[in-house]
C-alpha cells in the first residue's frame, strides 16, 4: 500500500508532504494503520469534503491511498474533517515525526 499525504494552508501557508510505503514499515505500524483506514471507510469517502463556512488560516488535507490496484484521493478542509478520518491523519503525521 502506498499513501501520499499533504497538509497545506494554515497561518504560514506552508505545504508539508509525507509518503508512506507499507513495504517499508515494521509490522506493528501496519497493524496500527490498517484499522485506521477501515474505520475511516476511506475508499467510500467523497473526493472533496468542504466546510459550509470556510475559515482563513485553516489547514487543507489531501490524502491518496493506493492499495490492491485501486486508488482514491480525498481532499478535506480542517473545519470539515470527518471524525473518522482524524485518527488516520494524526497517525500519519505522528509516524512521519517519529520516523
Amino acid at each position: 500500500m502506498k499513501i501520499l499525504f499533504e497538509r497545506s494552508g494554515g497561518f504560514a501557508g506552508m505545504t508539508r508532504t509525507t509518503s508512506i510505503d507499507t513495504d517499508n514499515l515494521p509490522a506493528y505500524q501496519i497493524q496500527q494503520l490498517s484499522p485506521l483506514l477501515e474505520a475511516a471507510n476511506f475508499f467510500n469517502l467523497p473526493s472533496s469534503i468542504n466546510s459550509q463556512s470556510p475559515q482563513n488560516d485553516r489547514f487543507w488535507y489531501t490524502l491518496t491511498v493506493e492499495d490492491n490496484g485501486k486508488s482514491h484521493t480525498v481532499t478535506a478542509s480542517e473545519a470539515a474533517l470527518p471524525g473518522t478520518l482524524r485518527p488516520l491523519i494524526d497517525w500519519i503525521q505522528a509516524s512521519k515525526a517519529n520516523g
